[in-house]
């Protein structure tokens, strides 16, 4: 038995004892290939003969941490000395840095976030983690490849995010086009790491006795959509090319900070804007409160009311409007929506703005919601799978006369989350006409 096996499981061994100069794996969400690369990057670096360093970009500097604390687990598993040296600086002029291992050799493993310029001019092995999630693929490859030159392997590691993305553009070219790059493939969806007991292994470590098929049953259960099943779990990228709103879109603007508390909103010096999307049994009230930094829109808080009484509901926007810093609130006036915000409307005048949802109202405040993700205008939370399910579920149709309508659900929402935000992004962009005089 090989270290790697003894410890891994075999599609995980397989990765680690792939000595191919390019490899790439495609893989399902939560599988171990990072903690199984972290040892492949301890046995890089830490024999006495180890010519060359690993440096790890890893998506955020969240993943960058973890990643060397997986790395510090198997230096002392393998009984290879070790210091870690924390944040080292590793380019003055830009002011970067990287989490640093640094073994009895000299030689050192770098965790570092997505800055393709953190590897410029750097020599020794690259691993690119969750690829498909970094903001520029394209760059970082070009960066990253020569820092191979000599005699470093290149690893790529990601589940998909989409048709468009740099990422799967290598993996149709291994598929489809003869893989002229002569890449390594690896391939591991769900299914392939329940085969070679992935669930045991999760049974083991959280005292539970699920079976398989009730593994795979239930993680197909906790899904929102098809799209996230397949995308997340199975190796299947989405097609952006159906989406309004498309998978480069919402990774260009996701950011690690979480929504805010109603306590932030009070203490909150800058402009606020609210979108409210009305429902009252079979779909959700969202309303969507947004802070203006500047020129960019932050999502702080998003409440979210299931089969509530209109009384409820206004009572909570009511709240809401209270605060100085609402500068307006956009309500889905359309059907049951029309008298709270005709009420709203006559307690706090242009401060609530009822809105038609018309056909052109519509396509109107989508593209303006658009618009703002391909311009960056907005931040949202990262890793929020409701709202990433609300924003792709939103497909733009050309009926048979021409005229165009916008269709869509996710699984627990009619997209309300999208029109919440796209309301509330038309309540920041419109002015009144008081504002506009004093502007």
């Amino acid at each position: 038995m090989t270290a790697a096996t003894k410890y891994f499981l075999p599609y995980q061994a397989a990765w680690i004892t792939d000595t191919a100069p390019l490899k790439i794996c495609e893989k399902g969400r939560q599988l171990g290939m990072s903690y199984a690369d972290s040892y492949d990057s301890v046995r890089k670096v830490a024999p006495a003969d180890a010519r060359l360093d690993v440096w790890v970009s890893s998506r955020d500097e969240t993943q960058a941490k973890e990643y060397l604390l997986y790395c510090k687990r198997w230096a002392r598993v393998l009984k290879f000395a070790a210091k870690d040296l924390g944040e080292v600086l590793i380019d003055k002029d830009k002011d970067l840095s990287s989490f640093c291992l640094e073994f009895a050799n000299g030689k050192r493993i770098y965790s570092l976030s997505s800055n393709p310029d953190a590897i410029a001019g750097k020599t020794g092995h690259i691993k690119l983690d969750e690829f498909a999630l970094h903001k520029d693929q394209r760059t970082l490859y070009r960066i990253a490849k020569p820092a191979t030159t000599w005699g470093g392997c290149l690893s790529v590691i990601s589940t998909h995010r989409g048709v468009a993305t740099v990422f799967n553009e290598i993996i149709r070219g291994i598929k489809e086009s003869g893989n002229p790059m002569r890449w390594s493939l690896h391939t591991i969806p769900i299914q392939r790491a329940v085969e070679e007991g992935i669930v045991e292994k999760i049974n083991a470590a959280a005292n539970r006795s699920e079976t398989r098929p009730a593994f795979l049953a239930r993680l197909r259960a906790e899904c929102l959509d098809e799209e996230q099943w397949q995308q997340e779990y199975c190796c299947v990228p989405a097609d952006d090319g159906a989406a309004f709103i498309t998978w480069e879109m919402i990774t260009g603007v996701e950011h690690p900070a979480t929504l805010k508390d109603w306590d932030y909103l009070l203490d909150c010096k800058n402009p606020l804007y609210v979108g409210v999307d009305v429902a009252r049994k079979a779909h959700l009230t969202v309303i969507d409160i947004g802070e203006k930094v500047g020129d960019v829109m932050w999502d702080r808080l998003r409440i979210e009311l299931r089969g509530r009484p209109f009384a409820e509901q206004r009572a909570e926007l009511l709240k809401i409007l209270a605060l100085p810093q609402v500068k307006r609130m956009c309500i889905d006036a359309t059907g049951i929506g029309m008298q709270l915000a005709e009420e709203l409307k006559e307690t706090h005048g242009h401060k609530a703005e009822g809105c038609t949802f018309t056909a052109s109202f519509k396509e109107e405040i989508a593209f303006g919601l658009r618009t703002d993700f391909e311009d960056k205008m907005l931040r949202i939370p990262a890793h929020d799978a409701h709202l990433r399910n609300d924003l792709r579920g939103i497909k733009k149709e050309v009926t048979s006369s021409g005229n165009l309508r916008f269709v869509g659900e996710s699984e627990d929402s009619h997209c309300d989350r999208f029109w919440a935000k796209a309301l509330r992004q038309h309540a920041a962009a419109i002015k009144t006409k008081v504002e506009a005089f004093v502007w």
